[in-house]
């Protein structure tokens, strides 16, 4: 049976703690053990005395029996001197498993999708104002070349002067002044005087007394 020195995790979350135990190397991580070797507490200061503890008869035991140690806890045995321990050389390590190969990919493939609509949209953006300005540039053109608009027709004539004043009321219902009684007056003398066979006119009555008509009409 392979055993493997190795780190069993315990503790709560974001603060764990860790057994070194010699366990089969089927066995999971945090799965059934052989014995426990030691601890390590990352929580304490790197310069603590009680981060990395170690029992070192057990430890030496396994080694003897072929047991191997994992990368960190051939780390801790080598400070301890207990192991023969150099900086590995895995150009694997850190690279990204399967599972987060695909996550990358799917995000690389959003971002690709998301930079091509940003594209598409900008590109269609610049042909609508493109066109646009090319539709205004040709309503200005068709404008300036249109012909004058004709000057509006002149104001239509005033409208027609309002008939003539109804005629006066009757005679009746008009009220007379002294002038025109003494013009009617004149021209009745007149008639009555023409009548007569008396020449006369009214410039006639207006210098001479109507006894002077009547001498006129006795010479």
């Amino acid at each position: 049976m392979a055993v493997k020195l190795r780190l069993a995790r315990h503790g709560a979350k974001k603060r764990p703690y860790y057994r070194i135990v010699a366990a089969d190397v089927r066995a999971p991580r945090d799965g059934r053990f052989i014995e426990q070797v030691g601890a390590y507490n990352p929580m304490l200061p790197k310069d603590h005395e009680d981060r990395v503890k170690l029992d070192v008869e057990k430890v030496q035991d396994w080694l003897k029996k072929g047991a191997r140690p994992t990368e960190r806890v051939a780390r801790f045995l080598g400070a301890a001197g207990l192991w023969e321990w150099k900086a590995g050389n895995n150009p694997n390590k850190g690279k990204p498993g399967e599972k987060a190969l695909e996550r990358i990919e799917e995000r690389k493939d959003k971002a690709e999708a998301r930079a091509a609509a940003e594209a598409e949209a900008k590109e269609a953006a610049a042909e609508a104002k493109k066109a646009a300005d090319e539709a205004a540039k040709a309503a200005a053109e068709e404008a300036k070349n249109a012909p004058a608009e004709e000057a509006p027709a002149e104001d239509a004539p005033a409208a027609e002067a309002p008939a003539e004043e109804a005629p006066a009321a009757d005679a009746g219902d008009k009220k007379y002044t002294k002038t025109d009684l003494t013009k009617m007056l004149e021209v009745d003398v007149v008639k009555i005087a023409n009548d007569m066979g008396i020449e006369a006119t009214v410039d006639d009555l207006k210098a001479d007394t109507i006894q002077k008509v009547l001498d006129k009409q006795g010479e």
